[in-house]
């Protein structure tokens, strides 16, 4: 039986739903795709492609106008001041790498080859930065390593604002990251390996060298390359904790914003995108080379009880839990706090935004406003495409085109699309500049920065449906659209909830894409927060980010309610009764 769902030659035509027109009813299916492809391709085309063009051009325009080429690069290069910026930023990036990947393996090590209590509790606090804003934790350095920091003590008189802030900070925001991937290497392991180790005598640290690290080497590769990119592109932390310390994401900004330099700001951007594009061309090159690690005939490893070696794996994870904790829990407290440090009297005042902002709480509602609709819309694009570029099998050209155009924003910074938006968008030649400064502007930005994880993990719980439903309904004339609702979403449920919340989560926290793209009546939370930061109301800044935070992990809660409820009900058919 054929798995292709195409139309023999003149197979009779499929009608679609009584709703549409009449003339519209016996299209072929093939066709319906075909269309249904295309139009996937224009709009990944125009989120992504057209923008990131724009930028590239905009790199080769004159400050006056008119074309100056390659002399924005060699200006660029011939200041140093700029340069400067450049080397900053790799340095601390790699500083933050060396400090993060080895943390995250321990912690990994231990919540995956260790049978110490509370793994779960563990996980979940190493988590909690994912659910704030990357300024937070910044902010959160600044009461507690500021000038009137409670611990300014341990930098024997060097100052948090700078690279000692911006690495320390970055390393808060990129372990969740890292500990998410080296959690998923280290919980693909064969445990005969370990048997045959064990059996032929081989002692732990060589069985460690040789089995585990082996085992692990692409996770901490891919780990390494994740947190690279990520501290490179973050313009929060640096922007709230980096004094007169500059960096690629805050030289994007002044260019941009404080000097109106466009074309130098398109130039930082595309450099800002290099590193990007290359740690994500190595981390693909190197997946390829990795082999499976389990086969049908694996055994599950399971830790066995070692009192001394699980108590002291226990130590280290509560230590660093205890560290990101305490950390946000320093900013969540200080947004209750009268006065940092000299009156402790507790107080909602710093939530009474429109002491601190003229907006009040209007940004928070137009995050929420936003994130939501990044949820629902968003997921519904992000379902459908991965759809039709995994299961139809029409239109081979479109679907490469579309696959393509969907993994392209894990390479691309979130500032440096959201300066493509501002050359795209507002360019007075394009109709579409009507959307510059809008809600739904900054929602698609939201959309497309974050495509790629999404549409790879719908991807992947739809390649886990046989192939033979599609089949089976081709050859029942069934139309795709019908398998889709009642077959695939249905079983993928579950991801589908998970995309929502994963692309709420994020819109409600990001700021480097968005950071140039609101409007006057359109002010993100996260935004507000960074003016909040530079006009010295600090407190209420770190209310904000809280209020934010509490929001993320209030969706996140949510979705667990609704898995154990309605979810599990629904999914009750992949259990098998004794």
């Amino acid at each position: 039986m054929s798995e292709s769902p195409r139309m023999a030659e003149g197979a009779p035509a499929i009608p679609l739903p009584a709703a549409l027109p009449r003339a519209l009813r016996r299209i072929p299916e093939s066709a319906v795709a075909t269309l249904l492809i295309a139009l996937l391709c224009g709009v990944l085309v125009l989120i992504i492609a057209l923008p990131l063009g724009a930028l590239l051009v905009k790199s080769l325009e004159a400050p006056s106008g008119g074309l100056a080429g390659l002399d924005n690069f060699r200006t660029y290069f011939a200041t140093p001041t700029l340069v400067g910026a450049l080397v900053n930023s790799l340095t601390i990036a790699g500083l933050t790498v060396a400090i993060v990947v080895p943390l995250a393996f321990g912690y990994a090590y231990a919540l995956t080859r260790t049978a110490m209590a509370g793994k779960g509790l563990l996980f979940a606090a190493a988590l909690l930065p994912i659910f704030a804003p990357s300024l937070l934790s910044g902010i959160a350095l600044t009461y507690i390593l500021g000038n009137q920091g409670i611990l300014r003590g341990l930098l024997m008189g060097h100052s948090v604002y700078g690279p000692i802030g911006i690495v320390v900070a970055e390393c808060l925001y990129a372990f969740p990251n890292a500990l998410i991937i080296l959690v998923t290497a280290l919980s693909l392991s064969d445990g005969r390996l370990y048997e045959a180790a064990a059996a032929m005598g081989t002692g732990r640290l060589r069985t460690f060298a040789t089995v585990t690290l082996p085992g692990a080497r692409y996770g901490l590769v891919s780990a390494a390359f994740v947190v690279f990119t990520l501290v490179v592109t973050d313009f929060g932390i640096p922007k709230v904790i980096g004094g007169q310390y500059s960096v690629l994401a805050t030289d994007a900004y002044r260019q941009v914003v404080g000097q109106q330099n466009f074309p130098m700001g398109a130039v930082v951007g595309l450099l800002m995108l290099v590193p990007a594009v290359i740690a994500f061309g190595v981390d693909r090159v190197i997946q390829r080379r990795q082999t499976s690690l389990l086969s049908a005939r694996s055994v599950p490893y399971e830790p066995k009880p070692r009192p001394g070696r699980d108590r002291a794996f226990l130590a280290y994870a509560l230590a660093v839990a205890g560290v990101i904790v305490a950390t946000y829990g320093v900013a969540v407290w200080a947004s209750f706090i009268r006065y940092w440090p000299y009156n402790l009297a507790l107080t909602l005042d710093h939530y009474d935004f429109a002491g601190a902002d003229a907006d009040g709480w209007s940004p928070y509602w137009n995050s929420l406003a936003m994130a939501a609709s990044v949820a629902g819309i968003g997921t519904a694009v992000v379902f459908c495409g991965a759809y039709l570029v995994e299961k139809l099998k029409t239109f081979a050209a479109g679907r490469m085109l579309a696959q393509f155009l969907a993994m392209l924003p894990l390479a691309v910074p979130g500032l440096v699309l959201g300066l493509g938006y501002v050359f795209f968008f507002n360019a007075p030649w394009n109709p579409l500049n009507v959307l510059y400064g809008t809600l739904a502007l900054l929602a698609i930005n939201t959309l497309a920065h974050y495509y790629t994880v999404a549409h790879v993990t719908a991807s992947t719980a739809l390649k886990q449906i046989d192939p033979e439903f599609e089949a089976v309904s081709a050859s029942l004339k069934v139309p795709f659209w019908r398998t889709f609702t009642r077959v695939s979403l249905p079983i993928c449920l579950p991801t589908v909830l998970e995309l929502a919340v994963y692309l709420f989560v994020n819109a409600m926290t990001t700021v480097s894409a968005v950071i140039f793209l609101y409007g006057a009546d359109t002010k993100l939370a996260s935004i507000a927060i960074v003016h909040m930061d530079e006009a010295g109301t600090t407190a209420s800044a770190a209310a904000m980010a809280s209020v934010i935070m509490a929001t993320a992990l209030g969706a996140r809660l949510l979705l667990a309610l609704v898995n154990r409820g309605a979810v599990s009900r629904l999914q009750r058919w992949r259990r098998r009764e004794a």
